[in-house]
């Protein structure tokens, strides 16, 4: 039976605390109100909650968020590497500064109304928006297994809906150009395997001699690698190699002949060993320093004036550095200050950067040092990433009449319904809905389809189709049908 203790502050004024006896028989307290009748309330309503089987919450429940999230949630979450990184990242991004403060017990659907609002507000994309509240809703999910709380509020707040953006398509001759302005044979040959394969950039950059098969002319992606902080790595590394890709199972990926005759080109060249990677990190020579070659003729005049009204001569380091000019006399005086330290070993300049690898090809060089110049030099209105070639490998098959699990396995989709997205990308398949259209607009005739199919192959209506059968079943059917549209056979 619980009771209010008479308690006085520090003015003298009584102060009344709710006592309630949990399920152990100890005595806890519902908080300290200023009158008999509050404090009796809150008593009776905990006891209540101790009877109805929820006591423990009102004392768990008090523990802040951001004591939750770092002495709980964080040591004992069983995701990957780079996914932990990443969850940690955004944490303290995006959710500590709201709800680190807030006792768990406390945080209501209108404090996370308020919270999404507030990030979008800030910029924050609806697609991220919706990707930070699916981390919050986890940790109090987790939260109400750990009987923190009775309930999670995520699961009553909505987000906004996130428009599905098309798939940008690199074509063959933007393909082309881009490889031909890559600067080395080892990128070159990178890129073209990326496409040829559509393997993920981790799974591209692990592989090794002991995955390719020269007589089958394949591939084996059996793992991947992820590059992550020094702190997320079990042994303080910067890449972490899984024992598997992405969708968790092995996968055998045939290339050409034309690319399979540059892969054992490259390996024997090379002299690469069973467990050497096929493409490693290989940084270009340094580029010599720019320097600003000196301006002929006696500079005329003076600045105009800074801030303070002060005016400069041209061609003297206060002009550079006070008048902040940045004309060529101005920047060649400057320019021979600087080489003239230098020389004197007065200054130092700044090294290059420095990339803590193991061999593997880190990703922000990749794309700094290889992809973004010879974007430029190709001049094509596409914003490559490594990532985008997977995407076309996709849509160059799905163009090319194979089937959709065909391109499935070769992707390594876990489910198909991710591999029919790209289906949109089928250059004349509008072309198809159209003509069939125009068939029936004026009235011609359906004609009859041909009967040539492997009846045997399509279950009859006795033997039910899962759904990644019948959408198997009806991408091959589309296949066939945008193929003798384009080739105009009727038969």
């Amino acid at each position: 039976m619980g009771y209010c203790k008479k308690r006085p502050n520090k003015n003298g004024n009584p102060r009344y605390t709710a006592v309630y006896i949990d399920n152990d028989g100890l005595e806890r307290s519902a908080g300290t109100f200023p009158t008999f009748k509050e404090a009796t309330e809150k008593w009776k309503d905990a006891e209540a909650k101790v009877n109805a089987g929820r006591g423990a919450h009102l004392i768990r429940g008090r523990v802040l968020f951001q004591s939750y999230v770092e002495e709980t949630w964080l040591p004992n979450l069983a995701v990957e590497v780079k996914t932990k990184e990443n969850y940690t990242y955004n944490v303290y991004a995006h959710l500590m500064a709201f709800f680190g403060h807030r006792r768990m017990l406390d945080i209501y659907t209108s404090d996370i109304r308020e919270w999404l609002t507030g990030l979008k507000n800030a910029g924050v994309t609806a697609a991220t928006r919706k990707r930070l509240k699916q981390l919050l809703s986890s940790i109090l999910s987790t939260a109400v297994d750990d009987e923190v709380i009775t309930g999670n509020p995520c699961l009553l707040v909505k987000t906004d809906t996130v428009p599905v953006k098309p798939l940008t398509i690199v074509t063959p001759t933007q393909f082309d150009k881009f490889h031909e302005a890559l600067p080395d044979d080892m990128s070159r040959l990178l890129v073209e395997t990326a496409i040829e394969t559509g393997t993920r950039w981790g799974e591209l950059t692990e592989l090794r001699v002991m995955d390719w098969n020269s007589d089958r002319k394949a591939f084996t992606v059996a793992r991947a690698v992820v590059q992550v902080n020094p702190e997320f790595h079990p042994e303080g590394g910067r890449f972490f190699v899984k024992d598997y890709p992405k969708d968790g199972e092995y996968r055998i990926i045939r290339v050409a002949d034309h690319l399979a005759t540059k892969i054992d080109t490259h390996i024997a060249d090379k002299g690469l060993k069973k467990n050497d990677l096929v493409f490693w990190y290989s940084p270009t020579t340094k580029k010599p320093r720019r320097t600003t070659p000196l301006s002929e003729g006696k500079p005329l005049g003076r600045t105009a004036p800074n801030e303070r009204g002060r005016t400069y001569a041209h061609g003297t380091i206060s002009a550079y550095t006070a008048g902040r000019c940045r004309c060529a006399h101005c920047r060649s005086a400057m320019a021979a200050y600087r080489s003239k330290r230098r020389a004197e070993g007065k200054d130092n300049p700044r090294q290059g950067r420095r990339w803590d690898t193991d061999g593997h090809i880190p990703n922000q060089w990749f794309r700094e040092q290889i992809i973004r110049p010879a974007l430029s030099k190709a001049d094509i209105p596409v914003d490559l990433r490594m990532h985008l070639l997977r995407h076309a490998h996709a849509s160059w098959l799905l163009n090319g009449g194979a089937d959709l699990m065909v391109v499935k396995e070769r992707l390594g989709h876990s489910s198909i319904m991710t591999t029919e997205r790209y289906l949109h990308t089928v250059e004349n398949a509008d072309e198809t809905a159209l003509a069939a259209l125009d068939k029936v607009r004026q009235r011609r005739p359906v004609e009859p389809q041909s009967t040539d199919w492997n009846l045997g192959a399509i279950p009859s209506q006795r033997q039910p189709l899962s759904n990644e059968e019948l959408i198997a079943q009806m991408a091959t059917l589309q296949a066939e049908l945008t193929k003798r549209l384009s080739t105009g056979s009727t038969s």
